[in-house]
């Protein structure tokens, strides 16, 4: 056999394997960094519509590439990209802080309602404690919280941050969360690995007044240090669910929790930092005490990495997950920030998400971050555009959230006029009385309902309660079967009560 059949031969088979496997459910998101503009917008100083426009770009290449979620950096640094009793505009908008858009427009309403009429999801990212990503806080607006209560922010390096050990801080984030979740039709409130900050070397994070005045009952910093996030986390998870119960809580951690030499219960990794003791992010309770609903490990290293291998990794958060939604974080930045031989040849991370395959527990992919995405680096949108996630997915159940089954729409029928051919049926909405989130057309060959469980299956999904399928139509002979289903707020699929059959 030549090499090059072999080769042939041997993407085919890659090919077939990775369409066979397709799930109906899967998490497909991507990260879309506001802060330094790292993704969007992609200056300080653009007009109202330059912005509109380049979040369009961004959504509309997600689209084409079955991407069912983004998370969207929404508070950066303190400040707002959207409107806010407690908080000033973020600078990464005009260039200064406390200016708000002008035309005027609110930055998260129109991702939410341009991600919505996609059909994909919206996770709005905070960072909790950064404050300022400067030493000139003159930067601060005038009406910035460190201007009215300083005690509330420490300094270290270069940067300011919210002492995590204050219950002043705890409150404040409290109320943040609340505002956003009450006010915006979001999915879930989304936390990255930034919780106390990197350590830097020979300086300690100035919170020992703190400790000496706050230490209830500790005498362990570290031990105190990470039952401050802990308290956080779990108030937030309460305030999401005490507002809008069907919105989920998650983080994306750094990729390493613990090292097995320094407890048995940690990765066989041995060198770098960790969450538990250096960032005070005990993940694993929060993920068994149910504070969280999924989490995200940053897994931003390669398959075989000496110190940090993505194997041994995803090994080991598909059996520490405590049963919540696990989804992987992968680094598609690195094909431009790595010079290791595996981020240049193709494709690290197709090799990463087939490797994840082995492990039923892992529900999908998350990429950072958004810029790097869209240039289809090393082929990274052609291989999961015709073959990964060639059909569209739904986001995955959380299951420790209840809900019941969406409504179902109870007519369907054509509409054929000026050679269209338009499927219609009745718009619905979910026991709140809000309107579903969206509906998913399939179409099955002959008089049956087939298997949906098959994305192939799966003609469209859409926000409207008509579909024109006149391509579809013309590509097809004989007698199909039409059936349409919507999905709530809580991700229910309704039960299929009624469906079109028709000849062509």
């Amino acid at each position: 056999m030549s090499k090059k059949l072999s080769i042939a031969l041997s993407i085919l088979c890659l090919c077939t394997y990775v369409l066979a496997q397709s799930p109906k459910r899967q998490m497909r998101a991507v990260w879309i960094a506001t802060v330094t503009n790292l993704d969007w917008p992609s200056a300080k100083g653009l007009s109202t519509q330059q912005q509109k426009d380049e979040m369009i770009r961004l959504l509309d290449e997600f689209k084409a590439n079955n991407i069912n979620t983004v998370i969207f950096q929404a508070r950066p640094c303190a400040d707002c990209f959207y409107e806010s009793a407690i908080e000033p505009w973020s600078m990464w908008l005009s260039g200064k802080q406390g200016v708000a858009p002008s035309p005027y427009y609110d930055p998260l309403q129109f991702v939410i309602d341009e991600a919505h009429k996609r059909c994909m999801e919206v996770h709005v990212w905070l960072n909790p404690y950064r404050a300022l990503n400067y030493e000139d806080v003159s930067l601060f607006s005038k009406s910035h919280i460190f201007n009215k209560k300083r005690d509330m922010f420490v300094k270290y390096g270069d940067k300011y941050y919210f002492d995590p050990g204050l219950e002043d801080t705890q409150n404040y984030l409290n109320n943040i969360v609340k505002e956003i979740v009450k006010n915006y039709d979001i999915d879930a409130i989304h936390f990255d690995d930034y919780f106390y900050p990197y350590p830097i070397a020979k300086e300690s994070f100035p919170d020992d007044a703190t400790f000496k005045k706050h230490p209830r009952g500790f005498t362990h910093k570290a031990d105190w240090r990470r039952d401050n996030i802990t308290q956080i986390i779990k108030r937030l998870n309460t305030t999401i669910k005490s507002i809008k119960p069907w919105v989920e809580f998650g983080i994306s951690p750094f990729g390493i929790w613990r090292h097995a030499i320094n407890d048995p219960r940690g990765s066989a990794t041995q060198r770098g930092l960790t969450n538990y003791d250096d960032l005070y992010a005990d993940i694993l309770k929060w993920l068994k005490e149910g504070y969280i609903d999924y989490v995200t490990p940053q897994l931003y290293w390669e398959i075989g990495s000496k110190n940090h291998d993505y194997k041994v990794l995803v090994d080991w958060w598909s059996k520490n997950s405590y049963g919540k939604n696990l989804y992987i974080g992968l680094f598609a930045s690195g094909f431009e920030q790595y010079n290791g031989s595996a981020w240049h040849r193709p494709n690290e991370l197709v090799r990463q998400i087939n490797l994840n395959k082995n492990y039923p527990l892992v529900q999908g992919e998350m990429f950072f971050s958004a810029s790097t995405f869209v240039k289809n680096l090393q082929g990274l949108n052609d291989v999961l555009k015709n073959n990964l996630y060639k059909y569209p997915a739904l986001v995955p159940l959380n299951n420790d959230i209840k809900g019941e089954a969406s409504a179902q729409p109870k007519t369907i029928y054509f509409v054929e006029d000026n050679q269209k051919r338009i499927l219609n049926w009745d718009a619905v909405n979910d026991k709140l009385g809000k309107q579903v989130s969206y509906y998913i057309v399939y179409a099955f060959k002959g008089k049956d309902i087939g298997d949906m469980s098959n994305p192939e299956n799966i003609v469209d999904v859409t926000p409207d309660n008509k579909l024109d399928l006149t391509t579809y139509c013309s590509k097809i002979i004989g007698t199909y079967s039409f059936v349409v289903t919507s999905v709530n707020k809580y991700k229910r699929e309704s039960d299929v009560k009624t469906y079109l059959i028709k000849r062509f």
